[in-house]
């Protein structure tokens, strides 16, 4: 009999399943960066008065970072209990998390009101927002490569990842039009509230879409071996522990898979906003404006990079977003100094096209490092505690070399180091595609080697 992994899902049942991952994924990127957006343009005048803007950048960015702090507890809380009781009621528990911090943050008084008292109620809000981000990554990855098949996992788990894009989408289109409505006054007094208290609608939706799927049946086969199992008198570990254990050289593979591409784009997006703003001295419209169009294209080219890893593999589409990144760096900021807004707009999507090769391939490479009865713990931890050291710190670092500085050539450098440590790494890596996941520990027979190597091999080796 076949197994759940190896029998081909329907196309209705896996756009079911990719649907709900998508919209959910959306809504809670929406939320995340709104933070973000709101973060560079309001909540430092806001919530962090300050008479240097930059300094008042820094603190708000310093909440920004808390909430990546809290991704990695996330990830493990969410990861255990979705390794013992499965993918779809944690993914449900993220989303409502998320989606009332985001709410809640909508109605928070100001510094002018309540004094100290309102940057802690956003640093608390902050903290759940991060902590029901870093279960809802593994958990929608997971949902959809478990339900796809060998062949073309790479492009249907990649629609998870496009709600990356897609969230940040969201977020920028309707601060964009509210700042093309309001006046600054405006949008500074009551306008920044909008997309914050829109998240409540958003959220209905996801859950609505997210209720009605099914459990992953990889998960349900790996439930029902491990009952046995326990019937018999053995008892597995917790899955953090084994994932420590036995896959902690899957994790730092997976960590650094993800360094150089969560640092890019945290600069290409939120860091760009403060850029181009502050340092460049433009209207908030033209950064907002060109970050719309390189996520359109960047939501649009996301399946796109997952298909062509189904086809090339995982680690020669990575290593094209890694080097292409590594380079592009110097070529970015020098765009963005020309004040010119078409080449903005060029600067930010080139640099995403580059960001979603690494991107796309991503949740089916990570998805494909583990076995199924560690799988939402391993992937999820090997993802936030990158995000610590990634993303987190990555606005402001570059905020701070920009500030020390007064150029963006050290922030060029870190972009580029950071781009060729994911390079390294995946360069080293073993290849993943076609692992059976229902079977633990060894590829599928029916995986095909890339470019004529077996699949342990690293490319060039």
């Amino acid at each position: 009999m076949a197994s759940p992994e190896t029998a081909p899902p329907t196309a209705g049942s896996i756009r079911r399943i990719v649907a709900a991952s998508l919209v959910g994924t959306t809504v809670e990127w929406y939320d995340f960066f709104l933070y973000g957006s709101a973060a560079a343009l309001v909540f430092n005048k806001l919530f962090f008065p300050s008479s240097d803007p930059l300094v008042g950048t820094l603190l708000a960015f310093l909440t920004y970072a808390v909430g990546f702090a809290a991704r990695p507890l996330g990830g493990v809380v969410f990861g255990h209990f979705g390794d013992r009781i499965g993918r779809k009621k944690l993914l449900v528990l993220s989303l409502l998390m998320m989606g009332g911090a985001t709410f809640a943050m909508g109605l928070l008084p100001t510094h002018a009101s309540i004094g100290v008292g309102a940057p802690v109620l956003l640093t608390v809000l902050r903290l759940v927002q991060g902590f029901a981000l870093g279960g809802e990554w593994g958990g929608a990855v997971l949902l959809v490569s478990e339900h796809g098949g060998d062949k073309s996992r790479g492009f249907w788990a990649s629609w998870p990842q496009a709600g990356a894009p897609g969230g940040n989408l969201l977020a920028t289109g309707v601060l964009a039009l509210l700042a093309a409505v309001q006046s600054d006054e405006a949008f500074l007094a009551w306008g920044w509230r909008v997309p914050f208290l829109l998240s409540g609608v958003l959220v209905v939706i996801g859950l609505w879409i997210r209720i009605s799927v099914t459990e992953s049946p990889v998960f349900l086969e790996a439930r029902e071996k491990a009952a046995e199992q326990a019937a018999a008198g053995l008892k597995d570990e917790a899955p953090v522990v084994e994932v420590f254990r036995r896959s902690w050289r899957q994790v730092l593979t997976a960590m650094g898979t993800r360094f150089g591409e969560n640092i890019s784009y945290y600069v290409l997006t939120a860091f760009l906003l403060v850029y181009v703003t502050v340092h460049l001295q433009l209207p908030k419209s033209e950064a907002l404006n060109a970050v719309l169009i390189g996520s359109a294209v960047h939501f649009v080219t996301i399946p796109m990079w997952g298909a062509l890893s189904d086809r090339l593999g995982r680690r020669p589409v990575t290593l094209i977003g890694a080097l292409g990144m590594a380079g592009w760096a110097f070529v970015f900021f020098a765009l963005l100094d020309s004040r010119s807004f078409p080449a903005i707009a060029f600067a930010v999507t080139v640099g995403l096209l580059f960001h979603g090769a690494m991107y796309g391939p991503q949740a089916a490479f990570i998805s494909e490092m583990f076995d199924t009865r560690v799988r939402y713990s391993g992937a999820s931890m090997g993802s936030q505690l990158a995000s610590i050291v990634g993303g987190a710190l990555a606005p402001i670092i570059a905020v701070e070399l920009l500030k020390e500085y007064g150029t963006s050539t050290p922030v060029s450098l870190y972009l580029c180091l950071a781009a060729l440590v994911t390079a390294v790494t995946v360069w080293v890596a073993r290849e993943t595609r076609g692992r059976d996941l229902a079977v633990d520990g060894r590829p599928s027979a029916a995986a095909e080697p890339v470019h004529g190597l077996r699949d342990s091999e690293p490319l060039g080796r």
